[in-house]
């Protein structure tokens, strides 16, 4: 569990150094997540950390209609966001250096195999929920250096972890999202800070799976690492970004429109 602990640390103290780099209007930046500001994404930080210290959410009343919040798990999330609107983003800030010190000191006395509920709704392991709030702080990061134009650590540990996430979901876009029939495979190639080559195909039972390298895929893809990142999060679609296509052009064009795994 320490190389996740590490590498969701690593990401929250980027976006704090980031923070000192900001204007005061430049926490009222829109970002990629709809309805939310940069300030409204350290927010959102701020409350997952606290529910994980077992603290109850404010006892705070949201507005009826919020046009970007379409079901109750988001009216959930949106509680931590609505009740800091009014706050200065200096106490943001504060407050999220001060709930990660806090965080760090309770994750040594955590068992890596105690069950939780997972962000997906399931049980699971605590370790795999480190991993998954490394991808969420890492994508969450890069949210707001886009927002405020300051591209950086990108390669930072957590996007080893954040590749490994979405990649877990790469045999499902191909087969259940994309319809892609038995016998017929994808390549992947992702070019950047964070490379890789990876292929799927779909067997006979029409699963799909992760599989050694074809000679002869059905349909490739080639795009860099920011790209896939922003196509798997649903932080952008297909026609807003440059992608690389070969082969069966149908079937690609299907993969690229169901990449967002992200609820």
């Amino acid at each position: 569990m320490a190389q996740s602990v590490a590498a969701w640390e690593q990401t929250l103290r980027s976006t704090l150094a980031l923070t000192g780099e900001l204007q005061p209007s430049d926490y009222d930046r829109p970002t990629d997540c709809p309805g939310w500001t940069v300030k409204d994404v350290l927010s959102h930080l701020i409350g997952v950390e606290r529910m994980m210290l077992g603290e109850p959410q404010p006892d705070h009343r949201l507005p009826e209609h919020l046009p970007h919040v379409r079901n109750d798990f988001g009216r959930m999330l949106e509680i931590d966001v609505d009740v800091r609107r009014p706050l200065p983003p200096e106490k943001v800030v504060a407050e999220l250096a001060e709930v990660l010190d806090r965080r760090l000191a309770q994750l040594p006395g955590m068992d890596p195999d105690q069950e939780v509920i997972l962000p997906t709704g399931k049980p699971g392991p605590y370790v795999q929920f480190i991993r998954i709030r490394a991808f969420d702080c890492y994508t969450h990061e890069q949210d707001i250096r886009r927002a405020v134009g300051r591209s950086g650590n990108l390669d930072a540990p957590a996007a080893r972890l954040t590749r490994d996430h979405l990649l877990s979901g790469l045999p499902y876009v191909l087969a259940k999202r994309a319809g892609a029939r038995p016998g017929q495979s994808l390549r992947l190639e992702v070019t950047g800070p964070i490379a890789f080559t990876r292929y799927a195909a779909v067997g006979e039972s029409g699963r799909a799976a992760e599989v050694d390298p074809l000679t002869d895929p059905t349909a490739s893809l080639r795009m860099d690492w920011e790209t896939y990142l922003l196509l798997s999060t649903g932080r952008r679609t297909p026609d807003q970004v440059t992608v690389t296509v070969s082969g069966d052009t149908t079937l690609a064009t299907r993969v690229l429109a169901g990449m967002n795994i992200t609820p």
